[in-house]
Order: structure tokens, then sequence, then C-alpha cells
């Protein structure tokens, strides 16, 4: 019999902690069938990167996630969880399905809590009526699994987590597909010129991003340079206005959102980001398997992902004038590039394969449910 396994989103839009949820869905196979619900019900495109042959279903009408303190609302939760073998709960938007348990656990299977980063509302500071409902519901999970180092401390420290519940797993991705090479034209509309410096990027168009920055930054570089920003979102328009200040509009390339990123990540020399608040944000990855090098403020675990060779390109801040100067020393400097870039491949390639994150998920999520091999391939 395959578990049944509820997934509760802040949103299922295209986005870090929805490619790896996905990635770990077609790794469980025939051995778990899916219902999904989207805190945002008409954000569900990430329903894209399930594989054929996934048993899946985005839920139709489900008990709100979101809304007043409700004692109704944790109960309608509860007796919709019932019949799952376990509940995946993802970021703030989802925290009231552990808040259910906590209200009505006789009713409810284990939760497991997932918190990957903060959205603009709490990039600067977080919130301390959150940390405090953060700190209550929790209680009730069978564990809270963070990516990064900066997350598993703010659940110690913050949250007041016990260390038995808070498990670190780092992100993964498949390493060997980016060292393959990829497709000239995976990007629609977009084309190499001989002699001109590609500088990408992958991100949600959201302000936590702050993508017009990084337009900002690239407009100043006397190098004959192109940006292309992979993805979308509400931020867009901002970026297009950012282009057009800057007189670079016809430099900046807004593809949309683009599946299987080993497809295009190498048509990029650089891989920048200028966020205010990351995490170990899965692009990075990419990037680093892809062989290129890196520039972004010094946020999240992203200093300690890059290798050594790497580290002078870091940011020291998010100044749009810093950012700019480490692009511009890259994009002058093939030599740099190709060394930097060797180096972060050999560092992805030895520290984020996704199989040892599929193994770790599978492990957690097995002492759970209290189902020793349901999820492991050899079930």
């Amino acid at each position: 019999m395959p578990v049944r396994i509820l997934h509760l989103h802040s949103s299922f839009a295209p986005g870090g902690k929805e490619q790896r949820a996905v990635r770990l869905m077609n790794a469980w196979g025939d051995r778990a069938v899916h219902t999904i619900v989207s805190g945002v019900p008409e954000q569900t495109g990430a329903r894209d990167w399930i594989a054929r042959g996934i048993r899946y279903e985005i839920a139709q009408n489900p008990p709100p996630l979101t809304g007043k303190p409700s004692v109704a609302r944790y109960e309608a939760i509860a007796r919709y969880a019932s019949r799952f073998d376990l509940v995946l709960t993802y970021n703030w938007g989802a925290i009231d399905g552990v808040m259910a348990r906590r209200a009505f656990g006789k009713n409810m299977p284990p939760v497991v809590h997932h918190e990957d980063g903060f959205n603009e509302d709490e990039a600067r500071r977080l919130s301390p009526v959150r940390n405090m409902y953060r700190r209550f519901a929790l209680g009730a999970a069978y564990a809270l699994v963070v990516p990064s180092h900066a997350l598993e401390t703010i659940a110690l420290d913050t949250w007041r987590q016990p260390r038995a519940r808070v498990h670190r797993i780092g992100n993964g991705i498949p390493v060997e597909k980016y060292a393959a090479g990829c497709a000239p034209d995976a990007i629609p509309g977009f084309r190499r010129k001989p002699g001109e410096v590609v500088i990408g990027s992958l991100a949600g168009f959201r302000d936590v991003k702050d993508l017009p920055l990084l337009v900002r930054a690239v407009g100043g570089i006397v190098e004959d340079v192109q940006l292309v920003l992979v993805g979308d979102g509400p931020e867009r328009q901002a970026i297009l206005d950012a282009a057009e200040a800057m007189g670079i509009e016809d430099r900046v390339h807004l593809p949309g959102f683009l599946p299987e990123p080993h497809r295009y990540m190498g048509l990029f020399d650089i891989f920048a980001l200028s966020s205010r608040s990351e995490q170990q944000p899965i692009s990075v990855m990419e990037a680093m398997a892809a062989g290129l090098p890196v520039v972004a403020p010094p946020v999240g675990d992203i200093p300690q992902m890059v290798a050594e060779e790497n580290t002078p390109y870091m940011g020291i801040d998010r100044h749009e004038v810093h950012l700019r100067d480490r692009l511009q020393v890259l994009a002058q400097d093939p030599a740099a590039r190709g060394r930097v870039g060797a180096a972060n491949q050999a560092r992805a390639r030895a520290l984020f394969d996704e199989k040892t994150m599929i193994a770790a998920y599978a492990a957690l999520y097995e002492q759970a449910m209290g189902k020793p091999g349901a999820l492991s391939p050899q079930a």
C-alpha cells in the first residue's frame, strides 16, 4: 500500500521549496500518493515539475490555511488531514496545519513542518507575534526541518525548539545533469553575441529578491553584458522600469519561468543574486554545478556554500555599487571566471548531490509515520 501524504503549502507557485518538494515526490514514485493544498489556490504552477506517473491531486475546496485564529478552522483542517498517513507543512503560510494538530492532535497523523526562509514582511526583522505563534504551534510537530545553518539557529534560539525536534537537511540537486552541457536555444528569444558576457539569475520576481537592484548594478558595468532573469512574479514591472531608467532595456531579458535549469544555466557566464534574505538557495547550487562564479550579498548560507576561490567576489553588503564592482571584475576576467567556476563545480559535486538529501528526508518521514522502508527504493 502506498503511503498517503498531505502537503500544505503556503503557495504552490514555482520556487525553491516547491522544487525540492516535487523532487522528493518524484523520488518516492509509486510508493506514495499525494494531495497538495496551496494556501493561494490560484498559485499551483509547480505542478508542472511533477513527473508523469506520480499519483497526486491538487485539492479542491480544502479548509483555508490562513485567517484569524479559529478553533473551528483548526478542527476543519484536522478533520481533513485525518485520512492521511503524514502531513507536511511548508513555511509561515501553512503553520496553521501545525496548530491544528496542537488543538486536535487525536484526529491528525504526524506533522513535519518545513521552514525555508522569509518573505519581505520578515526579511529584515522577524515578527515577534509570529515567533510566539510558531513557538507554541511547533510543539505539536513531530519535526521541524530547515535547510540552512542560519535557520537552524533561529529555530533553536528564537523559536526555542528542542534540539531533537530540529533537523537541518541541506538542499540537493541532480549535479550530474549540470555537467552535461546545455541547449543553445533553451532560453526563448535569447541568443549569445560574440564577445558578450552574460549575467544570469533565477528567482521569483518578489520584493525580497530585489531584482531592480541587480538591474541597476548591471547598468553600471562598462563591459558589453546582457542580463537574463529567469522567473516571474509581481515585481516584473519594477524590473522593467529599472532597466528603462538605466537605459539598458535592450540588454535585459525576462523569458519568464523556465523548468529544467540544467538545460540553460550553462548559457550564463556569471550567476548573480541581490536578495534581501536567503537561506540555502537551490539556484546557487545549480549555478555552482554548472561551473559558474557567483556574485551575491552575504545573506543566509551563501558565503559558506561557495568555494574558497569564489569568496573575493561575494559582496560585503547589498550596496549596488559593491555588487556592480564584483560583477565588473569577473566580466573583465574570463580566466578568473573559469577558475572560480571550476572550484564551485567541484564543491557542488562534493556537497550538494540530491541523493543525500532524498535519503535524509525518507528516513525522517518514515520515522514520523512509524513505517520503516515505506519510502525507500527497496520497499
